[in-house]
This record gives structure tokens, sequence and C-alpha cells, in this order.
């Protein structure tokens, strides 16, 4: 069986998330496992090539994995030509720059949300990526949790009937950095950086949203900074110019309502970090991140309205746990190698940056609602 090894240039990886679920439980966990095996069996590994701006962070992590090439000079990990594949998991700020010197330079461009932190640009990069004749990818990891796919299987099976509603909770407590480390970078919480819960969010949403249930026509949003004052990496407190909660109400294609709430400044009181209840004529689901519960018409109970008496019915027990029926790999993992089969041999690949500008399109309509306290029609891109 042939083996063949391609380039990747990661831009971003001394980042949480360009680390962590990007470098060690995707690139590097495809090549523990041999590679992806494409259509006729063959297998590809990739070499990561680190870049970034600090010499040193990228210097550690390339000696605590054994990686060879990393750099601080962009242009010329971009000059290399067994490089295929660009991938950009920087400050939302500093993408746009980036990937246009990658789509300059010929490569497969597979980059994290929000491609850009306005609808003009994301629109920009896919046609640009089009126009030079690029594969182009953006990360949509929400759709690979266990208990989204168990969600997606009882809408495909039909077990909701007509759906009615989403209601999601998404959230947990982000520390304001004095008594405690803050468990999210200082960027977030500055405007001028990029930053803000619905830029960071809306995207995933989106995405959620148009996948599961479809196509987002409305939305009404009100965007807070609860938190005016934190505290950043070099213990300086700053303003927070940016959003750190958002609730949103969208209207969905087909007459679906879908209410989200999203904050960094909520204490979880339920079982997962995120949750979406769907609720439709034939039964109804909350799933989470690997968790998925569901209740039939058949079994739903008769409950009846009276403050006087203690509930007498554990309203929980009422549900189900839907069967996982499947093995579930990490979702970042299994995007990377999605994308490398969509770069080797064209497999489809339908998260693309066309798809990654209606995100992006979705949070600046978001951030608008706010500002204007109404309703705005969400256009077709």
């Amino acid at each position: 069986m042939s083996v063949r090894t391609i380039g990747v240039v990661m831009n971003g990886v001394t980042g949480r998330m360009g680390y962590r679920q990007h470098l060690v439980r995707s690139v590097l966990a495809i090549n523990e496992q041999g590679g992806v095996t494409l259509s006729d069996g063959s297998k590809v590994k990739l070499k990561p090539v680190l870049v970034g701006r600090n010499a040193d962070k990228l210097a550690d992590i390339a000696a605590k994995h054994d990686i060879s090439d990393f750099t601080t000079e962009l242009d010329s990990a971009l000059a290399d030509d067994d490089n295929l594949i660009y991938f950009d998991a920087q400050v939302t700020s500093a993408r746009v720059k980036a990937v246009l010197k990658a789509i300059e330079a010929g490569k497969h461009i597979y980059a994290e949300k929000p491609t850009a932190e306005s609808t003009q640009e994301a629109i920009a990069l896919a046609e640009a990526a089009t126009a030079k004749g690029v594969k182009n990818g953006v990360v949509q990891d929400k759709l690979f949790l266990p208990g989204l796919l168990k969600l997606k299987r009882l809408i495909d099976g039909g077990f909701f009937g007509r759906i009615l509603s989403v209601r999601g909770e998404f959230g947990y407590w982000v520390f304001e950095g004095d008594w405690q480390e803050a468990q999210r970078p200082s960027w977030n919480y500055r405007s001028e950086d990029g930053g803000g819960i619905v830029l960071d969010m809306f995207p995933h949403w989106h995405y959620v949203m148009e996948n599961l249930f479809g196509r987002v026509e409305s939305v009404y949003a009100r965007a807070v900074t609860h938190v005016p004052a934190r505290v950043d990496e070099q213990g300086h407190t700053y303003q927070a110019t940016a959003d750190d909660a958002a609730y949103g109400i969208f209207e969905l294609e087909g007459g679906i309502v879908a209410q989200i709430n999203s904050s960094w400044t909520v204490r979880v009181n339920r079982d997962e970090l995120v949750e979406f209840q769907v609720d439709g004529t034939h039964g109804s689901a909350v799933a989470g991140l690997r968790n998925c519960r569901a209740q039939h018409r058949s079994a739903t109970p008769k409950p009846v309205w009276n403050p006087d008496l203690p509930a007498t019915a554990r309203f929980r027990d009422g549900w189900q746990e839907v069967p996982d029926n499947a093995e579930f790999d990490n979702g970042f993992k299994i995007q990377w190698e999605g994308f490398i089969r969509h770069v080797l041999e064209d497999a489809p690949f339908p998260n693309d940056f066309a798809s990654g500008a209606r995100g992006v399109q979705l949070a600046e309509l978001g951030l608008r609602s706010s500002a204007e306290g109404r309703r705005i029609e969400v256009p077709q891109l």
C-alpha cells in the first residue's frame, strides 16, 4: 500500500484551538493512525509546517512533537511547492490578509471560522479562491458532534414530524482574570481585535441551523457586554469592548423558530455546555455535545398547571437516550480527513468559503439587529 506525504502550512498553532484541536488531535492524530485513506486504498500523511509570530513558542511546540519545520515567515512557507494546503487558525483580524496570500500562492485553503470580520471580506475570499481554482473549506466542527449526529439521525428518520421550534443554550462563566485566570484569551473581549461572542458563535449557529433545519430567513438579536472590565494575560486591566453575551431569535424556512442564547457570563445548570431542544408535532429531543434524549408523542405526559401543589412527575424520567449506533471520532479530525480527500480526489466538501460567508453575514446582521433594535431579513448569498 502506497503512502504519500503532503505539506500543510499551519498558521496560528500557538493558540488554544490551533494547537489542541487542529495540530494535536487532527493532523498529528491522522499521522499516528497511518494517514488519511483515499478511495483507492492508498494513504496520505501530513507534514505540518508551523507558522506564527513567536519563534520561541513555535520552537517549543516543534520540539515537543518532533516537528522539523517551523518559521515566522509565512511567505517562505507558501513558496515551498511541497506544501499543498494552507490552514489558518489565527485571530480573526489577521486571517483575510494571510488567506489571500495563500490563495495567490496557489495553495488549497482550510480555515477556522469566521473566515473574516465582515461579509464583504468573506465573499471576497470565496471569490478569490474560486477565481484561482483552489479548493477551500471552513471549519464547521459542531456538525460532527456525537449529540448533533444523533439529532440529525432523528431528523432524517422523520421522528419529529413537522419541526416547530429550536431552543439552544450555550455558554459558561469565563473568569474575569483577576482572582482566577480566564479560560479564554483576552482578544475575545476586544472588538478591535475581532472579538465578541456574536462573531464567534453566530457562524456556528448558522451552519447548524442551515444543515439541520433549513435556511435562516431573519434574525432579531440583542448583543451585550455584561462584564465591562477584565484582566489580560499580563495582569493588566482592560476595557471589554466586545459583546460577551447574545440573545437571538432566528426565523427559518418552513416556519421554524429558533431561539439561541450564547453567553460567557452564565453559570452552567444543564447537562452539557451546549444543548439544543427541538420540538416537533410527533416528538421532541434535547441534544448536547455527546448525548441526545428524545420523547415521542406517545410517551408525552399530560401535565396540568397547579402552583398550589408540588409537582409529582419527574419530567426528565420520561425521556429516552438515543443510542450511539456508531463510533464517533473527533469532529475536527473527521473534517480534516474530509478536506484532504476533497483536495486530492475531489470528494464532496460542502463546508466551503461560500458557506463560511453566510455565517459571517448572520453575525454581521445580528450585530446590526442589536444596534438598531429590530428584526432583519437575511438576504440569500
